[in-house]
């Protein structure tokens, strides 16, 4: 994880007003057969399937499974104008949509 997108959900997660994780993964769906899911979730929350992850004091959660497709990827952040938001840098993915929502293997 990048440090912006490090600072942005950090930033996201004090609206909330909790002590949340960080928990990722993928699904079935998209335009390119797979796609990320991102979601805060209570701590309490994280099973024994779950590999947890400490990033200055923040938790991000991950479930085995997703790890699968998920292990090495790059999450960050830009605020641009055009083309912002948070960007997924897969070294899995074998094809990515056009939005980068997506993807393949």
């Amino acid at each position: 994880m990048s440090e912006a997108a490090l600072a942005h959900v950090k930033a996201l997660r004090d609206k909330q007003g909790n002590d949340l994780c960080l928990r990722v993964g993928v699904r079935q769906g998209g335009c390119s057969g797979m796609s990320y899911m991102m979601d805060f979730e209570d701590i309490g929350n994280v099973g024994e399937h779950d590999e947890v992850y400490d990033y200055d004091g923040f938790k991000v959660v991950c479930d085995r499974k997703s790890l699968l497709y998920l292990y090495g990827l790059m999450l960050d952040y830009s605020d641009a104008l055009i083309g912002g938001g948070f960007q997924f840098t897969n070294p899995n993915a074998s094809q990515t949509c056009g939005c980068g929502k997506s993807f393949g293997t």
